[in-house]
């Protein structure tokens, strides 16, 4: 859901653009709290308690072999397929994200036992931040669409800037290109995936024998979900949440822990393509999923979430509004 390019990190050539497009999108919980409750020790000791999954050690169940874990409000997805194990996304490349990753990993499969791959839906940093750390401690392959694979091993900013949204135009490349190019180019080859990472084929993933992998573009070029027929889960990354990230009041409420979740469109300004990223909320729609696990907010299950998916797809290309809130259309069915 966050803007694309270069990694947030402040030891990255002194300076972290990425904080500053992106900002207090990465701590809603942190600036829900900070508001209702201000500032202080006694506040970080009331967020502590009021978010257990955020410092979880060890996944949690979502599907027969599917677990996840939430690491700074964004999701990453352990895949067990018989003896080994994929992960799906690897959130932040901050903050101790890896770490905490590979913890949950060992708590789930055993210290020693590594993934077969790494997998990720698409290439902004709070989804593929930490893929690099993760496959160098691990020695596994990382995959992307073919279509994200510049961006994977971009050296240059005219590379960035074909895969920018518009808070990436507006906010993050002007500070890129006020940088020295050598600077720039610094910056993102201390984030390439270079060496690790492989195109993925669409038409089938080895290393997840029984998933269908789903493009859809939008969100980022080559954003892909993953779809297990035989028992309809769906790991939409970022192409549909379960949470507001649209409105203040969805962040606050998000962010105390508050909301229920429910069916939205990632915001507009992080999409790339919105007519796109509206096609492919139909394209997930039509899947009919019992089970949706996405980039952000707690998975939902049950027969409501093929409905209420349908639904927000019909909104999305009768109104043209994809960011409109489906409590109305939840609260009927509860």
């Amino acid at each position: 859901m966050a803007t694309n390019g270069l990694n947030a990190r402040a030891d990255t050539a002194g300076l972290a653009p990425q904080a500053v497009a992106a900002g207090l999108l990465r701590h809603p919980r942190r600036l829900a709290i900070d508001l209702s409750r201000g500032r202080g020790r006694r506040n970080e000791g009331s967020e502590r308690r009021r978010s257990p999954r955020a410092d979880a050690a060890a996944p949690q169940d979502i599907a027969a072999g599917v677990s996840g874990l939430t690491v700074y409000e964004s999701n990453v997805y352990f895949i067990q397929t018989g003896s080994d194990w994929v992960l799906i996304d690897t959130a932040w490349a901050w903050g101790g994200c890896d770490r905490r990753i590979q913890e949950a990993a060992a708590a789930r499969f055993g210290p020693s036992v590594r993934p077969a791959a790494i997998v990720l839906t698409h290439l902004h940093p709070d989804h593929s931040g930490s893929a690099l750390a993760l496959a160098r401690a691990w020695d596994c392959p990382v995959y992307v669409h073919p279509r994200e694979l510049a961006l994977a091993v971009a050296r240059d900013l005219s590379t960035v800037e074909r895969y920018a949204n518009s808070l990436d135009r507006r906010v993050l490349l002007p500070l890129l290109r006020a940088l020295p190019r050598r600077r720039v180019e610094a910056m993102l080859a201390s984030t390439s995936l270079e060496g690790v990472v492989r195109a993925l084929d669409p038409a089938a993933i080895p290393e997840l024998p029984g998933w269908a992998c789903i493009p859809t573009p939008g969100h980022s070029p080559g954003h892909i979900a993953l779809f297990r027929e035989r028992d309809r889960v769906l790991l939409a990354g970022d192409a549909v949440l379960t949470v507001d990230a649209t409105t203040l009041r969805g962040w606050l409420t998000w962010g105390l822990r508050l909301n229920r979740p429910h069916v939205f469109g990632a915001p507009r300004y992080t999409n790339w393509d919105q007519r796109a990223a509206e096609a492919s909320v139909a394209v997930l729609a039509a899947l009919s999923p019992r089970v949706l696990a996405t980039g952000h907010g707690a998975p939902m299950a049950g027969e409501a979430v093929a409905r209420e998916l349908r639904a927000f797809a019909a909104r999305s290309a009768g109104a043209g509004q994809p960011d409109d809130p489906p409590h109305a259309v939840a609260a009927g069915r509860r």
